[in-house]
């Protein structure tokens, strides 16, 4: 397997919006044989893994992380991998690998022959663990998101409501996250005078419940408030460049950029600069401080708002301020992430994106799952239960409830569980209970799942694998509809609307299912899979 690296000509790119420096352009090209897989790039994209010499596919992930984890790097199947320190792009098309970075070199090199053997040198080459891992809580126990719930309409009364609903329906209480619009304004945390009475004295009651506590921050200030003019005036916001036809600044002092997300227009924190990192995690320790929170969920710190028009202190690429936002969760052992730029091997919790409440989506969350892992992301989280767009619960008539059943199976023995819309309140009786049967289930298997953690944290390795990880070479390369937790627990949900059975492929060895039968590989057979019934096997 021939490795050729070509260096092109100096090309004039910016390095950040508003900064413009001479760049040169790296270009690696790889011809992809029959036989060959690959994973990596975005974790988004885990539907469309592994890439083959069959594949036509394209990304670029310079100012894009699509919503999700990215990080620079490509493995294969047959023990090759492709890594930079800066953003690259790359096409899968015509039997080859074509790979370019306009910021930064690209390595490459043969680690072994296998998956496993290839992952295994670039963790510890690129990315090694630091031997952390976020609060056990996140794994042992499901955890529960007031979103699809209440949406933007977060308040104590309904809080408490929910998280007694949680206690009362038999649930194992865990960590609830409070979401967006408990706040005053973004970029000003302080819980809503009209909404919370006494917000100090509802976390303490949430923990006499048993809930650890986290809140919803983003990099986001609101445009209108004191807190922006007191931000711009320090230069703590990220600058317009001063090419739009009508920036919006009036007379505050250095020119603030307004970025439109999707809760409107906004200014965005410069977390380049030192002094707004310090600035942002004092606002954070003094929720923890004041009112016993123990965590947050950290939204919103996509690359794409940085990509133009906006200046920072310091050279930065757009990828880079990602970086700088999830650093700001180390500090915080109870943390979660959707968004995360070259964090692989970090002690944060990261989510798949939110995916929508149609059954073309719940196939997506074991390979999403899985390509987390192959980039470094270990401690994972699929999506909210039945899916975290809140339109699709707003009538009941839209909801599907078998789906929302077969999306908490798939969940119930991944690292993490999280439930969001109440499953006792759009459920019939005997759907509502198995969903709490599959939280129970994460409970049993919580001391073994956070062992899993434990070891991922000092070697690297993915919590949830593919088969071809733990058996190369055996024709398991495109698997996506089964995972190995660990080594020795193999789980096959049913993801298609009406199934009540199901292939599965058995590697070798004697697997003892959750229905007591034993079935000794390597083999395909098919099973019966109620609707109560999650499928999963342990090795012996």
């Amino acid at each position: 397997m021939k490795h050729t690296v070509v260096l092109l000509t100096i090309l004039s790119l910016p390095l950040a919006a508003g900064d413009a420096e001479a760049a040169t352009e790296y270009r690696l090209e790889l011809k992809s044989p029959p036989g060959e897989y690959w994973w990596g790039g975005l974790s988004v994209d885990g539907n469309q893994m592994p890439y083959s010499g069959d594949t036509e596919f394209s990304r670029d992930l310079f100012a894009n992380n699509a919503g999700n984890q990215a990080v620079p790097l490509l493995i294969s199947s047959k023990g090759r991998y492709v890594w930079s320190e800066k953003p690259i792009a790359y096409t899968f098309k015509g039997g080859k690998l074509l790979v370019t970075s306009a910021h930064g070199k690209i390595d490459s090199g043969i680690a072994g022959k296998t998956l496993k053997e290839t992952y295994l040198h670039v963790s510890k080459k690129y990315f090694q663990t630091d031997g952390k891992l976020p609060d056990p809580l996140l794994f042992t126990h499901p955890q529960y998101n007031t979103w699809i719930e209440l949406m933007y309409d977060q308040n104590e009364k309904d809080i408490l409501k929910y998280a007694q609903s949680i206690v009362d329906q038999g649930y194992p209480p865990g960590v609830l996250m409070i979401d967006d619009n408990w706040q005053e304004n973004y970029g000003v945390w302080e819980f809503s005078a009209r909404r919370f009475k006494d917000p100090k004295g509802m976390v303490r009651k949430l923990h006499k419940m048993g809930f650890k506590v986290m809140l919803w921050v983003c990099p986001f200030v609101t445009s209108d408030c004191a807190t922006y003019r007191a931000l711009a005036k320090q230069g703590l916001l990220l600058r317009d460049a001063g090419r739009r036809k009508n920036p919006v600044w009036s007379n505050t002092p250095n020119k603030p950029a307004i970025v439109r997300w999707w809760n409107g227009a906004s200014a965005l924190l410069d977390l380049s600069n030192p002094n707004t990192r310090r600035w942002f995690n004092a606002q954070l320790d003094r929720l923890v401080n004041d009112y016993g929170v123990d965590g947050f969920k950290l939204d919103a710190g996509d690359a794409h708002f940085y990509k133009s028009g906006v200046v920072s202190k310091n050279v930065t690429l757009p990828n880079e301020h990602t970086m700088h936002f999830a650093r700001i969760g180390l500090k915080y052992p109870l943390n979660e992430y959707r968004a995360s730029w070259k964090m692989a091997g970090r002690p944060l919790a990261q989510r798949l994106r939110d995916k929508r409440h149609r059954w073309e989506d719940v196939p997506l969350l074991i390979p999403g799952i899985i390509s987390q892992g192959l980039m470094g992301y270990a401690f994972t989280c699929p999506d909210m239960i039945g899916g975290g767009e809140y339109g699709s619960f707003l009538q009941t008539a839209t909801i599907d409830r078998e789906l929302v059943v077969r999306s908490a199976q798939c969940s119930a023995l991944m690292p993490m569980m999280q439930f969001s819309v109440a499953p006792w309140r759009i459920l019939g009786k005997d759907e509502a209970r198995i969903c709490k049967d599959m939280a129970k289930l994460h409970l049993k298997m919580g001391k073994e799942i956070l062992t899993l953690a434990r070891e991922s944290a000092k070697t690297g390795e993915p919590i949830v694998r593919s088969l071809e990880y733990e058996y190369p070479n055996s024709g398991y390369a495109t698997i996506k509809d089964q995972f190995l937790l660990g080594d020795r627990i193999m789980v096959a949900p049913v993801l298609e609307k009406g199934a009540r059975a199901r292939k599965v492929v058995f590697p070798k060895g004697s697997w003892t299912g959750d229905d007591g039968s034993t079935v000794v590989g390597p083999k395909q057979i098919e099973i019966k899979a109620p609707l109560a019934r999650l499928p999963w096997y342990r090795r012996k």
